[in-house]
């Protein structure tokens, strides 16, 4: 009998012992439980419309989300880049509006330090750069896309960037240090196209509208790799488009493209100037010539402010500037 009773205590000990790490394991498991929905209610957590942290650097830099709100009433954040020239005083702002991509989920704002971003702050603009819906961390989807096929136009890719853009002047403008009128809205490639579509509707705030190789329709595959050497999908309906732009625009724009343009060739941009002017539209439509190995690069490209710089300059000061 007494040799059996160190086994019954044994037994005793193992069974407390398996009753204490049940308790435990149970315990980290309720954790674990609590602690993953905490990490991704974290990874969930949406950013609110403002700036974030506080301006940086010499152009006080700084992050911000633009409120914005589509066609069908759904709200949307974009992520912008604003970035400031010295002083206190209210400043007047220039949009920057990117241009169409097929990467698009990895896009950044542009830099304060870029060339073009320079040209304007230190002729003492707020240069505000907005990703648009589908780019980047704004996100969401793709509405104004890129491939185009049967039945497609290039009306409401247009317009669907005029969205975001006017979005990004009426936030811009409403901040304590940036003037609320004369704002000018400069936009590249795609972006130019929405800058043309943009002038087709309300714009109280802006009175210089900029389009630097401005068009859609370059030729796409499926899986992104951009076909340049097939031209622009239907050049008749781009045409016929910004026609329908022109017969509602308001204030006389500046296009800009170059003779070595590898999307809108001189034929094609000549063809859409003509068809844009003969609606009603008014622009001032400049030629330069050939821009390293592709002219389409000129707006942010190095030494690209050379040439379009003193156009722009010339321009501006036409536009009312207050």
């Amino acid at each position: 009998m007494h040799a059996g009773s160190p086994d019954r205590a044994n037994r005793r000990r193992a069974s407390s012992l398996a009753v204490i790490i049940a308790g435990c394991l149970v315990t980290i498991l309720a954790a674990n439980l609590i602690l993953v929905p905490a990490l991704v209610g974290q990874a969930q957590v949406q950013p609110t419309a403002g700036p974030v942290g506080s301006p940086e650097g010499v152009w006080r830099e700084q992050i911000h989300w633009i409120p914005m709100v589509d066609a069908a009433g759904s709200q949307h954040l974009l992520q912008a880049r604003i970035c400031r020239p010295p002083g206190e005083m209210p400043a007047r702002t220039v949009v920057i509006a990117h241009g169409t991509f097929p990467n698009n989920r990895n896009a950044k704002p542009g830099r304060c330090e870029g060339e073009a971003m320079r040209w304007f702050l230190d002729r003492g603009f707020i240069v505000v750069m907005a990703l648009r819906r589908g780019y980047g961390a704004t996100g969401g989807d793709w509405v104004e896309g890129i491939h185009h096929k049967p039945g497609d136009d290039y009306l409401r890719p247009g317009l669907e960037t005029a969205r975001d853009i006017a979005a990004t002047v009426d936030y811009a403008t409403a901040l304590p240090f940036a003037r609320s009128q004369a704002a000018v809205v400069i936009g590249v490639s795609g972006g130019g196209w929405g800058t043309v579509a943009y002038n087709s509707i309300p714009h109280p705030r802006v009175t210089a509208l900029i389009s630097m190789a401005g068009g859609r329709g370059q030729t796409v595959t499926e899986n992104g790799v951009q076909r340049p050497e097939l031209g622009v999908w239907r050049p008749d309906l781009l045409i016929d488009a910004v026609g329908r732009f022109g017969q509602t625009a308001t204030t006389p724009m500046l296009w800009v493209y170059s003779e070595n343009d590898s999307y809108f060739a001189p034929p094609i941009a000549a063809s859409l100037y003509d068809a844009y002017t003969r609606n009603g539209g008014k622009a001032e439509f400049v030629q330069v010539g050939p821009y390293g190995n592709d002219g389409h690069r000129l707006f942010l490209g190095t030494g690209g402010s050379q040439i379009w710089g003193p156009l722009v300059e010339s321009y501006l000061a036409r536009q009312p500037a207050q």
